[in-house]
C-alpha cells in the first residue's frame, strides 16, 4: 500500500463514517425542531438573543454564573455522572484484563472481532447507565421544581388575603353588620309585646299582631349584658317583663331574629302573650 491508496481508504472511511452518522444526525435534528415547535405552537425567532451582549462576555459575571449554586450543583452531577459511568467501563474492562496479553496472538481477523464485541459489550454498558442516570435526574428534577413550586406560609396568606380577601377587613365589617344589627334589634324592643326572661342570663322580646302574624316573632334577643340591655328597654317604654328561664333559654337557642316561633311553643308562648293582654286589659285573640 502507497500513499495514493492510504489517502484514498482514508477518504473512503470518512465518507462512509458521515454516510453511516447522517440518518442518526438528521434524526435528532428533527426530533429537535419537532419539540420546539409543539412546544412554541411555531416557529419562535427572536432576534433579541442574535445581538451582542457584553454580559455575556463579562468575566465577573461569567465566574457569578460559574460560582452559583445552580451551576455548581450541575457540575457535581456532571462529575458524578462521569465518576460513575467512568468507573463503571473501568471495572467491566478489568475484569477482560486477562485476556488482553493473548491478544498478539490472534489473526488480524479475530482480533477486530474481538474488539468489535468489547465495543459493543461497552456501549451497552454505557447506554444502561446512561439511562438508569436520565431517569434518577429527572425525578430528582421533577422533586426540585415541586419544592420550588410551593408556597411559604407568607404566600399562602397573601393568596388567601388576594382570593378570600384581607381577614381583618372581613373581621371588621362583621363586627360593623352586628352592631348595626343589635342597633336595629334594639330599636324593636320598644314596639315587643312581651320581653320573656331568665331572668338574668337571657332575655328574648316577641311580638305579635293577629291581622299581620300567624305566630309571635322573635325581634330581639341577647345573653348577660345584652339581655341586661332588653330589660332596660322594655323597662324605660313600658313593655311588659315575664320570668320564665324554661322558655326564654328555649326561645334563644331556637328562633333567630324576626322569626315566628315553632309550633312546639305556641301553647307556653300564648299564656304568656295571654297574661300580658289581661294585664293590658286587652282581650285574647
Amino acid at each position: 500500500m502507497d500513499v495514493n491508496a492510504l489517502r484514498g481508504l482514508i477518504v473512503e472511511l470518512c465518507l462512509g463514517v458521515a454516510a453511516a452518522l447522517a440518518w442518526p444526525f438528521a434524526l435528532v435534528v428533527i426530533l429537535a425542531l419537532g419539540i420546539s415547535l409543539l412546544q412554541t405552537q411555531g416557529f419562535l425567532w427572536v432576534p433579541k438573543r442574535l445581538a451582542p451582549s457584553f454580559d455575556k462576555i463579562n468575566p465577573l459575571a461569567g465566574i457569578k454564573r460559574m460560582f452559583s449554586p445552580t451551576q455548581l450543583m450541575e457540575l457535581t452531577k456532571a462529575l458524578l455522572k462521569i465518576i460513575l459511568i467512568g468507573g463503571l467501563l473501568f471495572w467491566v474492562t478489568w475484569r477482560h484484563l486477562g485476556e488482553f496479553q493473548n491478544l498478539p496472538a490472534l489473526s488480524l481477523e479475530d482480533l477486530l472481532a474481538y474488539l468489535r464485541d468489547q465495543i459493543y459489550w461497552l456501549v451497552f454498558i454505557t447506554v444502561l447507565a446512561v439511562v438508569v442516570i436520565a431517569v434518577a435526574d429527572y425525578l430528582f428534577q421533577r422533586w426540585r421544581w415541586m419544592e420550588k413550586m410551593k408556597m411559604t406560609k407568607q404566600e399562602v396568606k397573601d393568596e388567601h388575603k388576594q382570593s378570600e380577601g384581607d381577614p381583618q377587613v372581613k373581621a371588621r365589617i362583621r363586627s360593623i353588620r352586628l352592631s348595626r344589627a343589635r342597633k336595629r334589634m334594639m330599636s324593636a324592643v320598644p314596639k315587643a309585646d312581651v320581653v320573656v326572661t331568665n331572668p338574668t342570663h337571657f332575655a328574648v322580646a316577641l311580638k305579635y299582631d293577629a291581622e299581620t302574624m300567624n305566630a309571635p316573632t322573635l325581634v330581639a334577643k341577647g345573653a348577660d349584658l345584652i339581655a341586661k340591655r332588653i330589660r332596660d328597654l322594655a323597662t324605660e317604654n313600658d313593655v311588659p317583663i315575664v320570668e320564665n328561664p324554661p322558655l326564654a333559654r328555649a326561645l334563644y337557642a331556637a328562633v333567630e331574629l324576626d322569626e315566628e316561633i315553632p309550633p312546639e311553643h305556641y301553647k307556653t308562648v300564648a299564656e304568656v302573650i295571654g297574661y300580658v293582654m289581661r294585664l293590658k286589659g286587652k282581650s285574647a285573640t
